[in-house]
């Protein structure tokens, strides 16, 4: 089954947040995930608000952690950790 990557984010240094999704973008690509919302429009209903919303669409929830935890994604992660405050998940669909 697909699964969904959503990741909330706040950043906090946008030059060093910027190297963080010139790198990931591959690495998501590379192991079958596409974007399907990024930065766009949203409305905050519950919980806490993050100014930067992210989904992307994995073949599998494995490849969605097996994306998480590849060198290339973590290298870029690197990037991020000092840049934003994060919260993802993945979640399968019922497609």
């Amino acid at each position: 089954m697909p699964a969904l990557w959503i990741a909330h984010v706040t950043v906090t240094d946008e030059e060093a947040y910027g190297r963080y999704a010139k790198l990931a973008g591959p690495a998501i690509e590379a192991h079958g995930g596409h974007f399907i919302a990024r930065g766009a429009r949203y409305v905050q209903l519950e919980g806490n608000d993050r100014a930067r919303n992210v989904v992307a669409k994995f073949p599998s929830l494995e490849a969605a952690e097996e994306c998480y935890r590849s060198d290339a994604y973590q290298e870029a992660l690197d990037h991020a950790r000092n840049a934003s405050e994060r919260d993802l998940v993945i979640v399968e669909t019922s497609e």
